[in-house]
């Protein structure tokens, strides 16, 4: 876990296949104002990547723990990708420990199904690669490292944003093969499985009542209908949401805090400082 700063506590969650490491660009201007606090998430980076707990429950619990052994009753959080979802589904379980969240590149817990969102589905085919025992951990760890790499390259509208160094220090962890077996066992028992429950439904009923900002890129998220503020992908949280602002980075990717780091600092401190 990385530190830095004073301030009201802020906990940024990293996405896949990264670590703490991928908040490098905005932790500086982010601990101007707050007390950062960057985790490495169950079976990242330098944390222990046990070969069970990769479920909803166990990872917001995690991050709860985490929270009690820091004494910290209530924090803002920031997330990206996975560490976005569980975000979201901190705010849901536990609303009294969240002031405020911001989204990145994450969907929200109320998606509305539209037909034609099957036609990108084989977009995500790594996904699926990577849940499969045996298979997953072994397009992580082995070789060159062609997959783990190809999501983080792939997925980015200037993939010059990342150093050779910075992406050595995100792949070389998972040669490891317990974080191997870990990364596998997380998009099989958390990243799938919550897309399929909230596809289906299965938060309807619940409400988000943390107030909350999500940035999305063009990558994955575009917006290429000029008829529409945002993709219909994105909606359906109307009903579900207290207080959701959802906005468009143009030009960007899908890793924001890399691509445009200063655009998520500003929007961040703007966010968070609207109390």
């Amino acid at each position: 876990m990385a530190e830095a700063g004073s301030g009201p506590p802020l906990v940024l969650l990293h996405g896949f296949p990264q670590h703490w490491w991928a908040w490098r660009k905005v932790i500086p201007a982010l601990a101007a104002n707050y007390r950062v606090i960057c985790p490495d998430l169950r079976g990242a980076g330098w944390t222990e990547a046990p070969p069970d707990g990769y479920t909803s429950e166990q990872l917001v619990a995690d991050v709860v723990a985490l929270l009690d052994a820091l004494h910290l009753d209530k924090v803002n959080i920031l997330g990206y990708d996975w560490g976005g979802i569980v975000g979201f589904r901190v705010c849901l379980a536990h609303p009294e420990r969240v002031e405020r969240f911001v989204a990145l590149a994450t969907p929200h817990p109320y998606p509305e199904f539209h037909p034609r969102a099957l036609l990108y589905v084989w977009r995500i085919w790594s996904m699926f690669a990577i849940a499969i025992p045996g298979l997953g951990p072994w397009l992580l760890r082995t070789g060159r490292q062609r997959l783990p790499r190809r999501l983080m390259t792939g997925d980015t509208s200037d993939p010059s944003v990342f150093a050779p160094e910075d992406i050595d220090a995100f792949v070389s962890r998972l040669k490891d093969p317990a974080r191997a077996d870990a990364g596998s066992a997380l998009y099989r028992h958390f990243i799938l499985s919550e897309a399929k429950r909230s596809s289906t439904g299965a938060y309807r009923g619940t409400r988000l009542t943390t107030p909350t900002l999500s940035l999305y890129g063009t990558v994955l998220y575009g917006n290429n209908d000029p008829t529409r503020e945002h993709p219909e992908i994105l909606g359906g949280y109307e009903g579900d949401a207290d207080d959701f602002t959802l906005e468009h980075v143009p030009g960007t990717g899908y890793y924001i805090a890399e691509e445009q780091p200063e655009v998520v600092v500003a929007r961040t401190l703007d966010f968070l400082s609207a109390q």
